[in-house]
């Protein structure tokens, strides 16, 4: 029965990772609802089902647009492969536990969440408030720890970005800021300091990889929306062994 349900949740995911990609790129532009049916935005002809089955239309059409032959950006696919091979770990990791419903909707705000930042570098508002009330709603069905250490969380995240941001003189935006208080509201403090700490070392890496390979210049603003993501990730499956080890190491 794992194989099955393991298939089960890698095709949940692909076929959520294909609806969040469209959240991710219509609601920053504030279109979401304006037209119901997918469209290419080069020609603007809407997508029939055959164009949207997550995966195999990217392959099966060649990555282009059946209409207007457009390159698909790489990105959607990758995401939609990201979302259900995620989605089928979690369910592998966790099983069918509460912990479980608090992943899937992690990958799914942070799926967003990067699709978003990485195309616009803006993370939504209204996303990030959409699912401050389903984390909140988890939180009331699913007690695990104190409400306190989810207000402190919170409190760290926002508070302690805001005077990053104040010290940088603009170094991240409000977006991470809100994103991390949501971060800290939903694993606690410990777990939020694991996740930023895992965000600005990635961060740095690939930043200074992209400078001396001459992509970006020195002064050109970055999405850090994908790193607060993967460290969030990393924090989540392996932050408290992560602390474990550090304590053990240098502590004890």
């Amino acid at each position: 029965m794992t194989i099955v349900f393991s298939f089960y949740f890698l095709v949940l995911g692909l076929l959520f990772g294909s609806f969040f990609n469209v959240v991710g790129l219509r609601v920053p532009k504030r279109e979401f609802l304006k037209r119901k049916r997918s469209y290419c935005p080069k020609c603007l002809h809407s997508l029939s089902w055959f164009d949207l089955i997550p995966l195999i239309s990217y392959l099966f059409l060649g990555a282009r647009c059946r209409y207007c032959k457009q390159r698909i950006p790489l990105l959607y696919p990758l995401m939609e492969c990201t979302s259900g091979i995620s989605f089928m770990f979690s369910y592998i990791l966790l099983g069918f536990q509460p912990r479980l419903v608090l992943a899937l909707l992690l990958l799914s705000l942070l799926h967003i969440i990067i699709v978003s930042d990485l195309n616009y570098m803006i993370i939504p508002d209204n996303v990030l408030g959409f699912f401050f009330v389903l984390i909140m709603v988890y939180r009331i069905s699913v007690p695990s720890g104190s409400w306190w250490g989810s207000l402190l969380g919170a409190s760290v995240g926002l508070i302690g970005t805001a005077m990053i941001i104040m010290l940088s003189r603009g170094g991240m935006g409000g977006g991470d800021m809100k994103l991390l208080g949501l971060v800290g509201f939903a694993l606690g403090t410990k777990l939020l300091l694991v996740a930023f700490f895992s965000a600005i070392v990635m961060g740095a890496i690939v930043c200074s990889v992209l400078l001396r390979s001459g992509l970006i210049s020195r002064h050109q603003p970055f999405p850090f929306g994908p790193f607060i993501a993967a460290g969030t990730l990393i924090s989540f499956f392996s932050g408290a062994k992560m602390m474990e080890w550090y304590i053990n190491r240098f502590f004890l």
